[in-house]
């Protein structure tokens, strides 16, 4: 899941760097659906429209060592 916006995101890191260093993209089907300023702006305004699996949020850094990669599961508002 999400390794094709992975791999769009690896493919064009040099550009996304150029364009939103320092800021957190998120990608969904090889497409940029929005760019913010912080992580958990980025996931509170794309879960509005998005379900949440089916995007990925992304830092753009400087250093490629300086990139982490995360693992995020769905979570289920129910009550046990």
């Amino acid at each position: 899941m999400l390794e094709k916006e992975y791999e769009f995101f690896q493919k064009n890191k040099k550009e996304f760097k150029k364009k939103y260093l320092g800021k957190f993209i998120v990608i969904k089907n090889e497409e940029i659906i929005g760019v913010y300023s912080s992580s958990g702006e980025a996931l509170k305004e794309t879960s509005k429209n998005h379900e949440m699996g089916t995007f990925m949020i992304q830092e753009v850094v400087e250093n490629d060592s300086d990139y982490i990669q995360r693992f995020h599961c769905a979570w289920s508002h129910q009550r046990f």
